[in-house]
């Protein structure tokens, strides 16, 4: 429902004014009648946006958002929603906090700690996927530290009454994760289902068709942000950090859902697990600098302070901000000797402080210095870190940037004394000892449809990012094409900002929970191509066993059946979550 201009608000409000009025002259002496009739009439109905994006950007969200929609208007709130351009709407969410709802994608995460800095209440005023709920608690508090300390059985027992406050208190409500559907071609290329392709590593693993390296790898983006920004610590721009990924080493990368040695040749715990030490590759950033534990000492400091001490207080970089705060200390001991102190943090755990790229010091100190953005409303003070393009980057990856044209194309380049081939163990044997070709050309295009159709003509070899389910049957149909299915550690989710009335009362957001039927939308939205949930946890072995789906959500089921909404009982909710109606609208307050 659309909102009335402000002018006509106004006047209609002038008109209930000077009708009160009147009648107050003409029946003195019945004022608890008068007052009790004006108060209703003052009665405002509560009114919420939803924020999401548009169709083009993707074609699940905005349906979502119009099915919560039409649930929200059903029950009598007034509802706009409002689709927005991907790197507009994650500004909005991560950065400025300026939502009442939103539907949208979470990056998600195989292991549960991803969900400490999205809930821990000490993150709930900073940017990123860091808490953007802004909803503090601390029993939560407590069950997101504790998990940390735990491994084996007793973590699992904290990670299941974790994810059963989750659901009690949602702060979000998860609806469904979906497959990744990637079309490829397997004439040039082989061993697309080696290691996930939407990840560094899945280009990393290819092999060459023939044994002999092509000259290029044709992949096509449904997301020309990359080529506008290349700077691994923007939030908003980045979604899967593919190219960053292949531009910037990590000390270890994950594989089977384990941190395996990349940039480190390895690591020693020590101190009752409370240190670890490692021994650095020989390694050069792509200006031709030695890459050094002074580095890498720099990187994680950084992370936790893109200001280095220059600001009032620490600016850390949020993209990262769950990896870098498991790390209390970090020192260079010699030029390829690094050693890391950790908190009360279970090894297993502290080792996903590895995966974050690590940045060249002579490059990066330079942009320590305050910072502000256009449309960004700067709470805490910005470094140009956050926010600098970043337009030739220089990592230590397999990969170079060679050219990059804004909104047509990025393209990478082999390096060649890169260390891929002394990678040992499982995923130097899942990745090989060296790339199938010379460069990769990364280009956005306009729609899936173009996608598949560029595939199918031999133009392109992958699509880098997911596809809709749409077009699921035209690329099964296309000869040259082949399709691959892969689930996704992301899942769809609203977003309540609980900082805002009435978002913040906790039954409103269990009643508004109520209103998606998530196995309907799995069927209607995502062609069968997702699974219906109601834990970030929900694809994982973590799952807890209380949240097993089974024909319908297990807590908060949908309030009707088939995708129709059984509107009485619905507004029942509201009423019990201590909310009033008038002439079928529900009211403020």
């Amino acid at each position: 429902m659309a909102r009335e201009p402000n002018d006509a608000r106004t006047t209609r409000r002038r008109l209930l004014h000077g009708t009160a009025s009147a009648s107050l002259a003409a029946t003195a002496g019945c004022l608890d009648g008068i007052w009790n009739i004006a108060g209703r009439t003052r009665a405002e109905q509560l009114s919420l946006r939803i924020k999401t994006l548009p169709t083009d950007a993707d074609p699940y969200a905005i349906r979502i958002a119009r099915a919560l929609a039409n649930g929200l208007e059903a029950v009598g709130i007034e509802t706009e929603l409002l689709p927005m351009a991907e790197e507009a709407l994650l500004r909005d969410l991560l950065v400025n906090h300026d939502f009442d709802l939103y539907v949208a994608p979470s990056p998600g995460g195989r292991d549960p700690d991803f969900l400490r800095p999205f809930l821990h209440s000490r993150y709930a005023g900073e940017q990123g996927w860091q808490n953007p709920f802004g909803y503090t608690d601390l029993s939560m508090d407590e069950l997101l530290d504790e998990q940390r300390r735990r491994e084996g059985d007793a973590r699992r027992r904290v990670v299941v009454d974790l994810q059963m406050a989750l659901v009690e208190a949602q702060p979000c409500t998860v609806v469904a994760f979906p497959d990744d559907v990637i079309a490829i071609r397997t004439d040039r290329f082989s061993g697309w289902k080696r290691l996930p392709p939407t990840t560094p590593l899945g280009y990393i693993a290819l092999d060459a068709v023939g044994g002999v390296p092509r000259d290029a790898l044709r992949v096509l983006l449904r997301d020309a942000r990359a080529t506008r920004n290349l700077n691994p610590l923007a939030a908003e721009h980045r979604d899967r950090g593919t190219i960053t990924g292949l531009v910037y080493d990590s000390l270890g990368r994950v594989h089977d859902d384990t941190v395996r040695p990349w940039l480190a040749a390895g690591w020693t715990w020590t101190d009752d697990d409370r240190r670890a030490e490692m021994s650095l590759r020989r390694a050069y950033w792509h200006d031709g600098t030695p890459v050094t534990a002074r580095d890498v000492a720099f990187t994680y400091r950084f992370l936790a302070d893109t200001s280095l001490g220059e600001a009032d207080a620490p600016v850390p970089a949020e993209r990262f901000r769950g990896e870098g705060s498991l790390v209390a200390d970090v020192s260079a001991v010699d030029e390829r000797v690094v050693e890391f102190a950790f908190d009360d943090v279970a090894p297993s755990i502290a080792e996903r402080a590895f995966t974050v790229p690590v940045l060249p010091r002579h490059v990066w100190r330079e942009y320590t210095d305050p910072a502000t953005v256009a449309g960004v409303s700067v709470g805490a003070q910005t470094t140009e870190a956050l926010v600098w393009e970043n337009p030739n980057p220089i990592g230590s990856g397999p990969l170079r940037i060679e050219a990059v044209e804004r909104d047509e194309r990025i393209v990478l380049a082999r390096v060649e004394d890169h260390f891929l081939g002394r990678v040992e163990g499982d995923l130097g044997a899942a990745v090989g000892d060296r790339l199938a070709f010379d460069r990769a050309v990364f280009r956005p295009v306009p729609s899936d449809s173009v996608a598949v159709e560029l595939l199918a003509e031999g133009r392109a070899d992958a699509s880098a990012s997911p596809l809709s389910s749409a077009v699921a049957p035209d690329i099964g149909r296309a000869a040259a094409l082949s399709l691959i299915v892969h689930p996704s550690a992301s899942f769809y989710h609203v977003g309540y900002n609980v900082r805002r009335a009435p978002l913040s009362n906790l039954r409103f957001r269990r009643a508004v929970a109520r209103l998606l039927d998530r196995a309907h939308i799995v069927e209607s939205v995502f062609d069968g191509y997702a699974t219906p949930a109601v834990s970030p946890l929900a694809t994982t072995d973590w799952l807890a066993p209380e949240l097993t789906w089974d024909d319908e959500a297990p807590v908060l089921p949908f309030v009707g059946e088939d995708g129709e909404l059984d509107v009485e009982r619905a507004r029942d909710l509201f009423v019990e979550a201590g909310f009033r109606y008038q002439e079928g609208r529900l009211l403020q307050g």
